[in-house]
């Protein structure tokens, strides 16, 4: 039933099944587009879906579909044909529309639509579209409308804290927006002429184009500038073990971030709610220290343009040593959304590291559902973060990953070096330590390489 009066903007979900998409993978990429709304700050309001071959060229969906959809929002529910109007009249007022012989008639808005205090004020859709198609349906609606890609862009532009995020999603916005900007209506034909004015010069369009390729130059300029400290900062961490939380946006590996290293990283239970990489120390802190980061979370369909803007923060899960891969138990849809995961990951060239997987929020199923899942998934681990002994248990499996090839042996360090000392505290576990006429007898446990480089310094 539709609140007569949501306290935020409404948006109705459009989605078209089409032959390949099953009824349990459509279902659940609809219901994430209803998160993402949420996200987004929209109250849902309705949904209109349809199953079709192939998306209509025209405006998505067929004609009965869009008059459906316009009940939602107030509009005409017809495309009208010819240039768009000037102006964009309320919406429920009739909105002039020709027809192929050039006449114009009058189309009113559908009688059984929706109270104005409960239309929807933007179309979501669960796919990407082109500006074209976009376009129509912001004519024969009144109302807002975004694709997927635009629903996600906005999400990270609102989202985006740090001044390298700001950078890398400014970067896939003016991305999207350049094939867009043909369908701005406004000034397309104002030309600038050359000298004293003479000659055609370039279109307003085409300024519009070269403007944002060159802001779009000067952020790759200044983003590169931030990702080579960036790199910098990775290659001084090669020495030290290094775990990476990946999975789908929302699984959890924020509270999961904060569960392990005591920071104070921000959880919502929102998409995305993370776009930044943090690093922070296992707590409590083990010898030889491992690193925890917390990584941007996955999501179907994710934008090309995003995967290569935000490359440099997943390179923290390429060069990981341990990937705890994190996926939300609750959720039914889960076993498709490990499959994207696996797909982002083998696009960042970040799948021949080891991992472990984690059914996280198992305190939200039953009992018959985890016997179930243990069986179907017997290599994962199930958890809750909310379970301060399964934090302790995910501690210590980290930790023992660590330690599975660490080798014991001993070392004398001369007095006149004693400087190895520090280093044998600082990155290996030392199990004894004495004094004698030759120097510091240590008896360490650590990897061999750790071990090669103490000696080789001896």
């Amino acid at each position: 039933m539709i609140d007569p009066r949501p306290e935020r903007p409404g948006a109705v979900l459009l989605g078209v099944q089409l032959p390949d998409v099953s009824d349990e993978d459509f279902a659940s990429s609809l219901a994430e587009l209803g998160r993402l709304a949420k996200t987004l700050g929209l109250d849902v309001v309705g949904r209109v879906t349809q199953r079709r071959g192939r998306l209509a060229t025209g405006a998505v969906v067929g004609e009965g579909k869009l008059k459906d959809l316009a009940r939602f929002t107030g509009g005409t529910g017809v495309v009208p044909t010819g240039p768009p109007q000037p102006r964009r009249k309320e919406r429920g007022t009739p909105v002039e529309s020709r027809d192929d012989d050039g006449e114009g008639e009058e189309v009113a808005a559908s009688p059984d639509a929706v109270p104005p205090a409960a239309r929807a004020s933007v179309v979501l859709i669960d796919h990407d579209v082109t500006p074209s198609q976009a376009r129509n349906l912001e004519r024969a609606t009144g109302a807002e409308v975004l694709d997927r890609t635009a629903v996600i862009l906005a999400i990270f532009q609102r989202h985006a804290r740090s001044r390298e995020a700001r950078l890398q999603v400014e970067i896939a916005r003016l991305n999207y927006m350049a094939p867009r900007l043909r369908e701005s209506g406004a000034g397309k034909d104002r030309q600038g002429g050359g000298i004293g004015g003479r000659g055609a010069g370039e279109s307003s369009i085409e300024l519009d184009r070269r403007k944002l390729r060159d802001r779009v130059a000067e952020l790759r300029a200044e983003l590169q500038s931030i990702e080579r400290d960036s790199s910098t900062r990775r290659k001084r961490r090669e020495q030290q073990n290094t775990v990476a939380l990946v999975g789908y946006t929302n699984a959890g590996k924020s509270s999961w971030m904060r569960a392990l290293t005591g920071s104070g990283v921000l959880v919502q239970d929102k998409l995305f709610a993370t776009l930044d990489t943090t690093v922070r120390a296992l707590q409590p802190e083990s010898v030889p220290r491992i690193l925890i980061s917390d990584t941007v979370g996955f999501i179907k369909k994710l934008p090309h343009d995003l995967v290569a803007s935000f490359r440099s923060t997943l390179d923290e899960a390429r060069d990981a040593d341990l990937l705890v891969q994190l996926v939300d138990a609750s959720d039914a849809a889960f076993p498709a959304q490990l499959e994207v995961t696996r797909e982002v990951l083998r696009e960042i060239e970040a799948t021949d590291a080891p991992r472990v997987l984690v059914l996280n929020k198992i305190d939200k199923v039953d009992a018959a559902t985890r016997e179930r899942l243990a069986i179907e998934w017997p290599d994962a681990v199930l958890l809750s973060v909310k379970d301060p002994a399964d934090v302790a248990t995910m501690r210590q499996r980290i930790v023992a990953f660590f330690e599975r090839d660490m080798v014991e042996e001993d070392l004398v360090v001369p007095y006149a070096k004693q400087r190895v000392v520090g280093e044998a505290h600082s990155s290996c576990r030392v199990v004894e330590e004495s004094y004698d006429e030759h120097g510091t007898r240590l008896r360490v446990r650590a990897r061999p390489e750790v071990i090669a480089k103490l000696r080789a310094g001896l």
